[in-house]
């Protein structure tokens, strides 16, 4: 496979090379309803905290939009992450799913919903399940920045930043109203949802509201896998969103979400760690908050934005080992408050800027119930973390950004303070103040109207939190004990990229070196054991590299006719150790060609992964790794679509020939041949 996959570098990067002197910009030259205009000058806000050309922001940003999501019938917002150039997902569970950027997933790549941190105390090390408590079908777009984040938004982007964006609500000259349905269903009885929504629109105020039910059934895999049981779960899920019009300058945005699942198992441990029973119920997150956002433009003062918010999670764990009475029920809920405060200003016509404040609370509660059920005798113990452990976040950030008629240079820094405090039972009363700044730096080299060549360097950290510090318990495959004198992990991510939009070809190539140092990973205390499980504590003690190539490049063949192509390849070396640095991606890639006559849209996709045999010591003692390493596989999908007034159509055939496979380092092998339907009316 690996000469299949150098075939196709190949062909991605040859245009890099090729001459495109005084070559027009795709805006100038396609039709507006070119299904090829989802290109490089569309606007993201990520990499920036505003509105920015994605063509021309010297960072590695990509992004899915809404039309992107229907058509491609994602069935949640991990596996819309597959889809993405760069960032790989790993599902230790089906109804979880952890982004990969860079070679890092967990807390060390940071979440985000509206510009409000996703990420809280609780996030844990190595994979987890929380962007599954996003909705999908309430999502506007999600964009992904790849090797940046920590100088915009703070804590935990060492690998980069992800954020999801509710549906857009916008008002109207004149008073609208609509509605929606949608249904979907996969065979072999994999899912049936219902999505239904309300809108409203009008000069002085906009209205969207969604309601989701969702049945998952056990997730069936490819040829010799069948039926995965027990992977299967329920999900409900509400969205509200309103804007008011306050004054002609002046906007108040209100947001209310809710998802709630229930008994999301983790097939892995039921398979192979000896539980008749382990489970997530309830999986739960709301979120509310407030926004509001004033244009001033007066001198250097353009616009003011302030956001209050809260957030809600509550995660419970049930589980009984086979042979044994005891069911432990296990209960963690965080409550986050967040304020953030944002200015942006104009120094003349080249130099923009918006600065702001950031302020996070989150307090953690935990418990945890043993309960025989012969005896019926319930024995109340310590959660997994602390009770009323609380973590407070206060940063201030600055981002500049000069844009000339060669040149485009960007800069910001971020000074962040945090104040985490604990009582444990073991140890008293414990508080720490760690404490970061960051910053960074781009230039970018504009060639003609079509090439753009950049370097950059972005500094992150990520602060011990709760979960760091605090974890008392069974996880994963190993018994974790707490340690209350760790310090924030820190990385320096430099990388070279270059962009190319023209007519005919849009494409970009990154290479990026990521040095992290002081390191929270987890250590084995000699060979102490506790409930049959090896005794663990996360130290700072160790230095890691990540390096890699990403590209993707797409052609425009015609009115209708589109190809895309793309490759990631990520090394990564733990120097302390003298190893792979753990649960590293394969080389993987995909190939695509799109078909969109009118009201018809037509793709067939290829998606590829090489084998992974480079491993750590903790790869090979992860249960959810074959022996030897994950074999390589490919999978061909095919998309159809039609829309036609206020009816919409759409069919994907999965995995056409029933392949085994598996995501490395997933718990649970890919979907085999199979076939999801969406039908939609919207009025």
């Amino acid at each position: 496979m690996r000469h299949f996959f150098f075939k196709i570098s190949v062909a991605l990067v040859w245009p890099v090379f090729a001459p495109y002197a005084g070559a027009q910009t795709l805006a100038d030259t396609l039709p507006v309803d070119s299904a090829y205009r989802k290109t490089l000058d569309e606007l993201v806000v990520t990499a920036r905290r505003s509105n920015s050309q994605r063509f021309n922001t010297p960072e590695a940003i990509d992004l899915s939009e809404a039309k992107h999501i229907r058509l491609f019938q994602f069935r949640t917002a991990p596996e819309l992450l597959s889809d993405v150039p760069g960032v790989w997902v790993q599902k230790t569970n089906h109804g979880g799913g952890s982004p990969f950027i860079r070679g890092l997933t967990g807390n060390q790549t940071l979440l985000l919903i509206d510009g409000i941190r996703l990420s809280n105390a609780t996030f844990r090390y190595g994979p987890n399940q929380y962007f599954n408590t996003i909705d999908i079908f309430g999502l506007q777009r999600v964009e992904v920045l790849r090797g940046s984040g920590s100088v915009q938004y703070g804590s935990d982007a060492l690998g980069g930043a992800i954020q999801a964006f509710s549906r857009d609500v916008e008002l109207s000259d004149q008073a609208d109203w609509g509605a929606g349905l949608l249904l979907r269903g996969a065979t072999q009885d994999m899912e049936q949802s219902a999505h239904a929504g309300l809108k409203y629109s009008s000069r002085r105020m906009a209205f969207a509201g969604g309601f989701s039910w969702r049945n998952f059934g056990d997730l069936t895999g490819g040829d010799k896998t069948g039926r995965q049981s027990p992977s299967g779960y329920q999900e409900l899920d509400v969205d509200l969103k309103g804007t008011l019009a306050l004054t002609p300058n002046t906007q108040l945005t209100l947001l209310h979400q809710i998802v709630h699942q229930d008994k999301v198992p983790v097939f892995h441990k039921i398979q192979l760690e000896n539980f008749a029973l382990n489970q997530f119920d309830p999986q739960r997150r709301t979120l509310t908050y407030a926004r509001l956002e004033r244009q001033i433009k007066r001198g250097i003062w353009q616009s003011l934005n302030i956001t209050t918010s809260l957030q809600q999670t509550e995660e419970g764990r049930s589980s009984r080992k086979n042979g044994s009475a005891i069911l432990r029920e296990e209960n963690d809920r965080v409550r986050s408050l967040g304020f953030i405060a944002q200015v942006n200003n104009t120094f003349g016509q080249r130099w923009t800027a918006n600065s702001g404040i950031e302020v996070y609370h989150d307090l953690v509660h935990s418990d945890r119930t043993d309960l025989d059920q012969n005896t019926g005798v319930l024995d109340s113990k310590r959660g997994l973390y602390p009770d009323g452990a609380t973590m407070t976040s206060i940063a201030a950030f600055s981002l500049h950004e000069w844009d000339l008629t060669r040149w485009h240079f960007t800069t910001g820094v971020r000074w962040n303070s945090l104040i985490i405090t604990a009582v444990d039972e073991a140890i008293g009363k414990v508080k720490i103040k760690p404490s970061a700044l960051v910053g960074n730096a781009a230039i970018m080299r504009k060639f003609a109207t079509h090439s753009r060549i950049f370097a950059s360097v972005n500094t992150a950290f990520r602060a011990p939190n709760i979960d760091d510090l605090g974890t008392l318990g069974i996880v994963d495959f190993r018994f974790e004990t707490p340690n209350y004198k760790l310090a924030p992990e820190h990385s320096v991510n430099c990388q070279i990229g270059y962009k190319l939009l023209t007519s005919r070809i849009q494409g970009e190539f990154y290479f990026f070196r990521n040095e992290l140092s002081d390191l929270i990973t987890r250590v084995r205390l000699d060979t102490q054991t506790i409930q049959g499980y090896p005794l663990y504590r996360k130290e700072n003690v160790e230095r890691a590299y990540i390096q890699g190539v990403e590209t993707v490049w797409t052609y425009a063949l015609g009115k209708d006719w589109s190809a895309q192509g793309s490759l990631t390849y990520t090394y990564g070396q733990n120097m302390t150790q003298r190893e792979p640095v753990r649960r590293i991606p394969p080389l993987f890639g995909s190939l695509a060609l799109d078909y969109t006559p009118g009201n018809w849209s037509f793709g067939v996709a290829w998606m590829a992964a090489d084998k992974q045999d480079r491993l750590a010591k903790g790869d090979t003692e992860d249960n959810r790794i074959p022996k030897g390493g994950t074999p390589g596989w490919n999978v061909l999908n095919l998309h159809a679509g039609c829309e036609w007034r206020f009816l919409s159509l759409r069919l994907s055939a999965l995995n056409l020939f029933n392949v085994d496979y598996r995501t490395h380092g997933s718990g649970v092998n890919g979907y085999g041949r199979s076939v999801f339907a969406t039908f939609g009316v919207a009025f």
